[in-house]
Formats: C-alpha cells, structure tokens, sequence
C-alpha cells in the first residue's frame, strides 16, 4: 500500500542531489577540515585537550563554518522546500492516508484516544522535521523516507538494524520468546525481529501514532502472523507492559532525543521488563577519546535539533546503569558497514555505540 504513494522523478532527482551533497560533506569535507584543524594545532603548537580547544582553535576557520552550514541547510533541504519531503507529501496526503487508516489485523495496533506527549518531545521539531514526528497524520511516513539518507554512507538503511539484532542475538543467554523495541519509530528496528524469528514475540513501543501507524501497516503488509507482533503507544518508561516478561529490551537513537532523568526513567523500565539474566541492549551515540570528533558531533546536536545529545554523552552511564540494578555493563562501538571501525576510515560517521547490561540472575 505505501510503497504505491507516487514519488515524481523531481523529488528523487532533489533527494538523490542532497545525498551525493551529503557524501561529498562526510567524506571530503570532514577530512579536509581536520587536516586544517591538525595544521592550526601545529602551528599554535599545542595539542587541544578538549572540545571547546578545538572550538576555539577553529573558531574563525572558514572550513569549519562551511561544514556546518552545509549540515544544516542539507537537513533542511531534504524536509522543507518544495521538493522536500514534508513539502512533496503533503500533496500527495490522501492517498498516504488512505493506506494508513485501512484496516490491520486484530491487535497489531494500540493507540490511546487521550496519549499526552512529554513536553520535552514536543518541544522542538526533531532532525528539522517540520512538525516532529508526531504532529501530522503522514509524518511517520516522510520521516520513514527521510531515514533513507541519515547515514548517507549506508547503501541499505535496513542493514543497520539487522546487524544489531545479530549483536543482540549473540549476547543473549537463553532462547528468545518476547523483545520489546522501546522508541520503535515507524517500525525498521522491528522488522529483522518479526520478518526473521518467527517464534519470537515483538512488541514496539513508541510516543508517535503516525509512526505506529507505518510500522504496523509495513508489519500486515509483510503477512505477520495475529498476536505475535504488536505496536504499542505508550512512553519508553512507562510501557504498562507487565513486569519480567521479557528476554531483550532494545532501543535504537533514541536515548540521545531524551532527557537525562527519562533516560533513567528507561533503564528502570527495562529492569522491570526484563526477566532475570535478560538482556537490554541499546545503540545510541556516545564520543569521548577524541576532541575534535566530539567538537564535530557536538555541533551537530545544534544544527540537527537534538539538544539531548550532549547530557547523553556526559551521562554517568555506569552510574545509571547501576542505580536502576542492571550489571554487566558494556559500552562497545558499533560497526554498522563493513570498515567503518576501520583505522584508515577518514570520513565523517556517527558514533554508533552499543549499550549492553542485564538484569542480575
């Protein structure tokens, strides 16, 4: 139904010009930048210690504005303008919202008639999302398109998740019979879980009904079977889900779009999730042991609007972890294409980071 919504070759040819800009800025533009940020170091003869060395260091450098306003405005453009998604889709609403509102099978979809966002979630229109992804009936499907070109250098965005599940999997002790996917979004963290595992329970939690509604409706599309997989309205740390059912507690970039005192809120509720020796296993953005990486990521928790990536990057994660009573904790990064771990990768990426702990035995 939704791969039928008509996408005009003027809106591929707009999007495929904002990644081919997009790969130009990570792998040309960063490591041109941090060869003149290496040059600056050198010729002030001293080595920056910390971000805001870095910042000052470069505070003037025209590379450096021009790597985030190219960030920025890229971000906009693949939303807004008229061969933005936002833009583009809104004219093509019926048709999107048709596929949407047909009918699914009993129980794939819960939503609540009286569901109160946090203020914090609602507060500032997340990735430059005209709206968030919470306010207009099709935002869960543009922000579904607009997830294709997050990281520009994965050739397949699904990839992504399934490499996960495989981290998962292969940490888990014991078979696995229900994962809960906290902040699930429209539905591409479930769909490895749900496609793959036949035997395995799955039940997606998030705060957007236009984004549940994508998820569930790719879910009936894909033939899932009644009562074994679910979506579910309701806050990460707060499911309403009954306590020690689960084996995973899972969660992909959703702590770094939350406040410090409800990502505690989601370690305490994944405790509570889990059964005894489950596992909870998030993949998120964490950056410590480099200056000028951390300047870069940062600076685009202010030119993304995601102001929740700062306080999660200097979060006592040991700390959060141990006060909520999950151990073992591992904080591991995350490979998520061939190579990206490599020493010679010179290109910008994101600092994907593996969050694993588990509930005591």
């Amino acid at each position: 139904m939704l791969d039928q919504i008509p996408a005009h070759r003027s809106l591929a040819a707009h999007q495929s010009f904002i990644l081919d800009c997009k790969l130009q800025w990570t792998r040309q533009l960063f490591p041109a930048l941090r060869q003149r940020y290496q040059a600056s170091a050198d010729a002030a003869d001293r080595t920056p210690e910390c971000r805001e060395d870095v910042g000052t260091l470069l505070a003037q450098d025209v590379d450096a504005q021009f790597f985030g306003w190219f960030e920025r405005h890229l971000q906009r453009m693949k939303y807004s303008g008229l061969e933005g998604l936002a833009e583009y889709y809104a004219r093509h609403r019926e048709p999107i919202r048709q596929a949407l509102s047909a009918d699914l099978p009993e129980g794939l979809l819960h939503l609540e008639a009286a569901f109160r966002h946090p203020d914090y979630y609602t507060s500032i229109d997340i990735h430059q999302h005209p709206g968030g992804v919470w306010s207009d009936e099709i935002a869960g499907f543009v922000y579904e398109r607009g997830a294709q070109s997050t990281a520009p250098m994965l050739k397949n965005s699904l990839s992504l998740w399934q490499r996960f599940k495989v981290q998962a999997l292969q940490r888990v002790q014991g078979p696995v019979g229900r994962v809960v996917d906290l902040g699930c979004g429209f539905g591409g963290s479930s769909r490895p879980w749900y496609l793959e595992h036949p035997d395995t329970e799955l039940i997606g939690i998030d705060l957007s009904e236009p984004c549940l509604r994508v998820a569930a409706r790719r879910a009936a599309d894909a033939g899932v079977a009644a009562g074994r997989v679910q979506f579910r309205q309701a806050d990460a740390m707060a499911t309403g889900l009954p306590a020690a059912t689960c084996d995973i507690v899972t969660s992909t970039m959703m702590l770094h779009e939350m406040p410090p005192s409800h990502i505690r809120g989601v370690l305490a509720e994944a405790h509570r999730l889990l059964k005894p020796g489950g596992l909870a296993i998030h993949l998120d953005f964490l950056l410590h042991d480099d200056p000028f990486k951390e300047y870069i990521h940062y600076g685009h928790s202010q030119r993304n609007n995601e102001p929740f990536m700062v306080p999660l990057n200097e979060m006592d994660m040991a700390g959060a972890h141990r006060d909520a009573g999950l151990v073992d904790l591992e904080i591991l990064p995350f490979e998520e294409f061939d190579g990206a771990l490599s020493p010679s990768m010179d290109a910008w990426r994101f600092p994907w980071t593996m969050i694993i702990a588990r509930k005591p035995a």
